[in-house]
């Protein structure tokens, strides 16, 4: 049996705004009925802002505006710190979700009576298998548009624990192969155990390792339900940031040191939550927001739930938007 969990749509955004609202419209668009849509602008300086400002009377959208750029995963785990106890995932400005991406998932995530399959090495998670199953994520394949003009379908469900067994990724088309992080849904209970997102480069990618080599137990639709839009100044492609840069080949070391100290332990240390509520210049629609289980710090918990009680104060008050 399954059911629609309620979920959130996550999307960071930096400078994006000729591409930004087509990211809004497409998840607003999306066919789950029980889903909002959190946008945070993180420090934006090109007019997003204003941008977003379109959307801002949609009942299903909350925009929240940060005062400086914090980094893309700071900028997520505040999507994750106030969808409330619904599912998330998580979609960049240049990503395009298929219409029924969210609500399959969902369905997938809500499964009840799962069990695991005894001729399957479950020892080694701790989990005996006759317990029953739930699952902590539900992935999907997807569609990646390189700069160049190549797509490619990224169908290879192995590649989730790349960074675990790099000798099963050797392929013809891109290195890695790896499920994106943004093809996911994500169970409240997975940040409730886990935290959220690391201050790194290579966010996704830690996250990713962590939720697998918890043992989280991850379900995988066998269908693109994502096109993944790479440019020249996505952050894998551009020289201060991409794949071969000194900062991401930095962050990779650190990620490559958490697997070989779970391959030393097989233990994985959770990541709490730890945000500056004072970076928060703006929320709008706070009605629709409610502070998730997430693990946090106490000033990041403390400090969230002021925030969405003093904009839902402010809104009562001043206009619905905002273009400071």
């Amino acid at each position: 049996m399954s059911h629609d969990l309620p979920a959130a749509i996550v999307i960071p955004v930096l400078n994006r705004r000729n591409l930004i609202g087509k990211a809004i419209r497409a998840a607003l668009e999306q066919s789950h009925p029980d889903c909002i849509v959190i946008a945070v602008d993180d420090g934006s300086a090109d007019g997003t802002w204003q941008a977003m400002g379109e959307f801002a009377g949609h009942p299903q959208l909350a925009l929240i505006r940060l005062a400086k750029n914090t980094g893309t995963g700071p900028a997520k785990n505040m999507g994750i710190m106030l969808a409330g106890t619904r599912a998330v995932t998580f979609h960049d400005s240049d990503d395009r979700p298929h219409p029924d991406k969210l609500l399959r998932q969902a369905r997938a995530l809500g499964r009840t009576g799962l069990r695991p399959d005894p001729c399957l090495n479950w020892n080694i998670l701790d989990r005996p298998a006759t317990a029953r199953m739930e699952l902590g994520a539900v992935f999907a394949h997807h569609d990646l548009i390189l700069p160049d003009g190549r797509q490619v379908t990224i169908r290879r469900d192995i590649s989730i624990v790349d960074d675990v067994f790099p000798n099963v990724q050797m392929g013809d088309r891109v290195p890695g192969d790896w499920l994106h992080v943004n093809s996911g849904l994500f169970h409240p209970r997975i940040f409730a155990q886990l935290g959220g997102y690391a201050d790194s480069i290579e966010e996704d990618r830690e996250f990713r390792n962590r939720i697998v080599l918890s043992g989280q137990l991850v379900w995988i639709i066998e269908e693109p339900l994502l096109t993944k839009i790479e440019t020249a100044d996505s952050l894998t492609q551009s020289e201060a940031s991409g794949y071969l840069s000194p900062a991401r080949t930095a962050a990779r070391a650190k990620v490559w040191q958490g697997v070989a100290e779970w391959m030393a332990t097989r233990r994985i240390p959770p990541q709490p939550i730890d945000l500056d509520p004072a970076t928060v210049a703006e929320i709008v629609n706070p009605g629709i927001l409610s502070l998730s289980g997430a693990l946090a710090s106490p000033r990041t918990r403390r400090g969230l739930a002021g925030l969405i009680g003093q904009a839902a104060d402010q809104t009562r008050t001043n206009s619905p938007f905002s273009a400071s």
